[in-house]
């Protein structure tokens, strides 16, 4: 379960490096127990390119606050404003920006999607 904060100001976290060279991520929430579970603000540096094709064990949602970012295999750009929800297992990627952009990325496993009652 990720961990639990009542509203604070997003922008008194620091921008970390990640393992993706030239994407920074500004971590919101995190599962300390499951560190892949986040919800995070990820900047893309202009001129990032990703290599090869993605694929993961937990649901990601992404919405685009600024800037865009091409779906190399697509062909196709997206901007602010466009959204993708992908569940385990989908392909997606690889990705390049030409101008950078800023994502709010929501990651979390399936079962926690559908709590038992």
């Amino acid at each position: 379960m990720k961990s639990e904060h009542e509203f604070f100001p997003a922008n008194d976290q620091p921008w970390q490096e990640t393992d993706q060279k030239g994407v920074l991520e500004r971590v919101l929430a995190r599962d300390e127990r499951d560190p892949e579970i986040l919800t995070r603000l990820a900047r893309w540096l202009p001129g990032v390119e990703t290599e090869g094709v993605i694929t993961h064990e937990y649901v990601e949602e992404v919405y685009i606050l600024a800037g865009d970012l091409q779906d190399i295999t697509l062909d196709s750009a997206f901007r602010l404003g466009d959204y993708a929800s992908r569940q385990p297992g989908m392909r997606h990627g690889p990705y390049r920006t030409e101008t950078g952009c800023i994502i709010l990325e929501v990651r979390y496993r399936a079962s926690e999607a559908n709590p038992p009652a």
